[in-house]
């Protein structure tokens, strides 16, 4: 995998004063986490506000490690115990040019991901599609920073053909962080939305952060991006370019699970419903063909896609039909997904909680998202709010039932009290509303049993 010496040479450290009969050590794993380290693991301790990795050093040699890196070593090399320690200046740096040190050394073409929403949906979908024709490693669950990218580059094998990277953001500077250790082929930009906007102040702002993805892109790869006036005004990448828009597609059918639509003259599948589905699934057409994917092949990672935890995922509880899209949201995403319920599924009832990050304009976001579903003019059975935020969409819904609850247990008792079983419940809300909670509760009866 990676040898002491290489790890000495990448972060800066005199090779000479690496004793020979280590540095052609190989290592097999690099481990940030003396819960999970193994015998021949090289241990690198990271700091953050309320942790000190360096406090476990100990700890991981007991455990086999064979080296590790440190601010508080006294020399540029100390031998402890049998093991190595390399003494740098900062250890979350060190563990990144190690990560692009290994990411050369193994040269997957990597495709670099973000976006305002739908970035993790993308992700997958451009994962579903790749796979088919290549060996493919891609960023897990939500480990979309510096320290996920770390991680996701050293599960690369020998093997590995095309490595996906997804890349998230609270400010300024952290995806060109993760653009200059990834070193992109390609990159993609779902959308520029309001996510983040109590932290960056200005959609403006938010565009020049995610065009950042394109800061140390290979300028012989491509960028696609939502077709959107303010990402065209705002990235400076000179290599080629590729925009897409749910304009350039004719929808052929739209039904519950499924979406048929016709993308540059072919025939694609969805099972799965909403029209920003198929607009983020136009990315992963558009890289397939970039990297010579055949068109069955395209077609068929497209039909195999499934929605990953919290993200439309749907599930039978109490005898309702459960839709959990709770993971995260924000205006756009929350309209997006409000339009497909309130066409396809006209006897849902929807719960919906706070939006988080919106700043000082918080409430006048949510209550555009009440505007909204008074004028799509869908008599749907009922609409559930949970949060004081929330409450600024009920109290500006005209068109039907809404009521307004404080929390996740109060709106769980009303449903089990006053819903039919058998009633689709969709739920969407920013991840610190803890919507799971509803589902726990709703778990905790038998379908049939007196509520």
């Amino acid at each position: 995998m990676i040898t002491i010496e290489e790890i000495g040479a990448n972060i800066g450290v005199n090779i000479k004063a690496i004793p020979d009969e280590y540095k052609n050590i190989e290592i097999n794993n690099i481990s940030t986490d003396t819960r999970t380290i193994k015998k021949g693991d090289f241990y690198i301790p990271l700091k953050g506000a309320n942790f000190d990795g360096e406090k476990f050093i100990n700890n991981a040699l007991e455990f086999g490690a064979v080296g590790y890196l440190g601010t508080n070593i006294e020399s540029d090399v100390l031998i402890k115990n049998g093991a190595i320690g390399i003494k740098v200046d900062d250890t979350k740096i060190s563990y990144l040019r190690l990560a692009n040190f290994y990411r050369r050394k193994l040269n997957p073409t990597v495709i670099m991901i973000t976006g305002s929403s739908g970035k993790t949906t993308t992700k997958e979908l451009v994962y579903s599609v790749v796979s088919q024709k290549y060996n493919t490693v891609r960023t897990p669950l939500n480990h979309n920073n510096e320290i996920g990218l770390c991680q996701t580059i050293f599960s690369v094998t020998p093997d590995t053909e095309v490595l996906i990277i997804e890349a998230g953001m609270r400010g300024l500077g952290e995806i060109e962080l993760i653009s200059k250790y990834a070193e992109p082929d390609y990159s993609i930009i779902s959308n520029v939305g309001t996510a983040h906007i109590g932290r960056l102040g200005s959609r403006e702002n938010i565009a020049k952060a995610k065009c950042e993805i394109t800061s140390y892109q290979n300028p012989n790869g491509v960028l696609i991006a939502h077709d959107d006036n303010l990402i065209k005004s705002t990235v400076s990448f000179t290599g080629e370019k590729l925009y897409y828009s749910i304009r350039d597609v004719e929808i052929t059918k739209k039904e519950i699970g499924h979406s048929e639509f016709v993308y540059n003259k072919e025939v694609y599948d969805l099972n799965i419903e909403g029209d920003y589905n198929i607009e983020n699934s136009l990315s992963a057409i558009n890289i397939g063909k970039l990297l010579n994917i055949e068109y069955p092949l395209i077609k068929k990672g497209l039909s195999e896609y499934k929605p990953i935890e919290k993200r439309w995922e749907i599930e039978k509880i109490a005898g309702y039909n459960i839709i959990n899209d709770s993971y995260n949201a924000n205006p756009e995403s929350m309209k997006a997904t409000l339009n497909t319920i309130l066409d396809l599924y006209s006897d849902a009832v929807i719960v919906l909680g706070d939006m988080g990050e919106l700043g000082e304009n918080e409430k006048v976001y949510h209550r555009e998202i009440g505007e909204f579903i008074n004028k799509k003019n869908k008599s749907t059975q009922q609409i559930l709010t949970v949060g004081g935020l929330a409450k600024e969409i009920s109290d500006e819904i005209k068109v039907c039932y809404t009521r307004n609850f404080e929390t996740n247990e109060d709106v769980a008792r009303y449903i089990l009290d006053n819903i039919d079983v058998g009633t689709t419940i969709f739920l969407k809300a920013s991840r610190s509303m803890k919507f799971e909670e509803i589902l726990e509760i709703l778990k905790k009866v038998k379908v049939g049993e007196n509520r």
